[in-house]
């Protein structure tokens, strides 16, 4: 069955013969993509082993792809899962954002950058009482070794990217905080910071640091919470915290679900505004077990200006 389509590959999930499990395989274009690209992230991710990272089970090629047989996260995606799943707080999102940060803690101490931290590439697993959040798709991830002045070319939409990336200034691992940061707005608020009507505009905003929190969708949202999106949205790379320190945050570090907690994502759509604040990311109402709750579709294609 189709999983995702993106630039250079396209997903399915399907059937192993060997162990009888439902596993994804990732299935690149062999006339959009070099090999040694492909053997790259395959190298990558034969090397990586931690719970919050997708494992790679088997590869093989095909007369027009490479074929990268990969663990298969039974909630899907990110976003889609806590949509799904209704009463969202902040509580819930910390947890969340922890996995994250064990992920890229963990790739950071082998220098590695993922590159391509955005909701698409982050997806959930049941495997207990509690769900396990996991990074995936490492066709982007390099190793920057010191002295690095790697620059990363930028490719598809910049909606995540962090401004070294746009500007053409050679990335670093706190480059995947910045992404980081974006995505925490958007889990949060169910809207995009810098996202506008072109890729200019939306580049402009980032380099810029053209966001605030509009209250019609941070309400209920703690300062605490907003400061971390400001701790990772900082201009200057070195000015971020690494991973590390992330972990050490007071908003992240549990605390003991509280009904007090505010459910975040408001089901009605918030009031239009004349002036660009943010994007809306097509919320549309759907009822699951008898709630109302905000379904989000991740394309640029379906955002609504608010």
């Amino acid at each position: 069955e189709p999983l995702m389509m993106a630039a250079n590959s396209s997903g399915k999930t399907a059937l192993s013969p060997r162990s009888k499990r439902t596993v994804a395989a990732k299935h690149v274009n062999k006339k959009l993509l070099r090999r040694e690209q492909v053997l790259q992230e395959i190298r990558l991710l034969q090397n990586l082993d931690h719970p919050n990272l997708v494992k790679l089970l088997d590869t093989f090629e095909t007369a027009s792809s490479y074929v990268l047989v990969l663990e298969m996260a039974d909630q899907g995606r990110f976003l889609d899962y806590i949509v799904s799943w209704g009463n969202l707080t902040e509580e819930k999102v910390a947890l969340y954002l922890r996995d994250i940060l064990e992920a890229l803690h963990y790739l950071h101490s082998w220098r590695i950058a993922h590159l391509d931290l955005k909701p698409e590439n982050i997806v959930v697993e049941h495997a207990s009482s509690q769900p396990v959040i996991k990074l995936t798709d490492f066709g982007d991830a390099v190793q920057l070794n010191p002295p690095s002045s790697y620059i990363h070319p930028l490719l598809g939409s910049p909606e995540f990217s962090a401004p070294e990336l746009i500007l053409g200034q050679p990335v670093s691992l706190t480059s995947d905080l910045w992404s980081l940061g974006v995505v925490t707005y958007v889990v949060l608020s169910g809207a995009s910071p810098f996202l506008d009507e072109s890729l200019e505009e939306t580049c402009l905003n980032i380099c810029r640091l053209d966001f605030s929190f509009p209250e019609d969708y941070f309400q209920g949202v703690s300062p605490a919470a907003r400061d971390f999106i400001c701790l990772l949205l900082r201009g200057e790379p070195e000015r971020r915290p690494p991973a590390a320190s992330c972990l050490e945050e007071p908003w992240l570090q549990p605390r003991g679900l509280s009904s007090s907690d505010s459910t975040l994502n408001p089901t009605q759509p918030p009031a239009l505004s004349p002036s660009r604040n943010h994007c809306d990311l097509g919320f549309k109402k759907v009822p699951i077990a008898e709630h109302i709750v905000c379904k989000t579709t991740c394309r640029a294609s379906t955002y609504r200006r608010y």
